[in-house]
């Protein structure tokens, strides 16, 4: 099982269509700034939360590194068509996109 890396300027779509977006980051690095609609689901609690993440999830991180190895992790669990924002969240504001700030989603 793998699953696929996504460019910033290919969220949209998946956005569009309702695709959770799971945030990995910790929650202080969460509330500083994160893509509008993730949801906090810190890597270090993976393990514990991941029936939480459902197909088709796009996992996010700063820059694309601990959002692959949460990807891999669920791919490995038999999820099915994972998606990894490559460049995370620097990648989505090197775009020109606005970030969240706070807890919310």
């Amino acid at each position: 099982m793998t699953y696929t890396d996504l460019f910033p300027n290919e969220l949209d779509i998946h956005r569009r269509v309702g695709a959770a977006l799971i945030d990995v980051r910790e929650p202080d690095e969460y509330t500083q700034g994160h893509v509008p609609g993730a949801i906090n689901l810190p890597l270090s609690e993976l393990q514990a939360r991941e029936a939480e993440v459902p197909d088709g999830a796009v996992l996010i991180c700063a820059s694309g590194n601990r959002s692959s190895q949460a990807a891999a992790y669920l791919a490995g669990l038999g999820r099915q068509n994972l998606k990894n924002l490559m460049g995370g969240t620097f990648g989505w504001m090197r775009e020109g996109r606005d970030l969240v700030t706070g807890d919310q989603p």
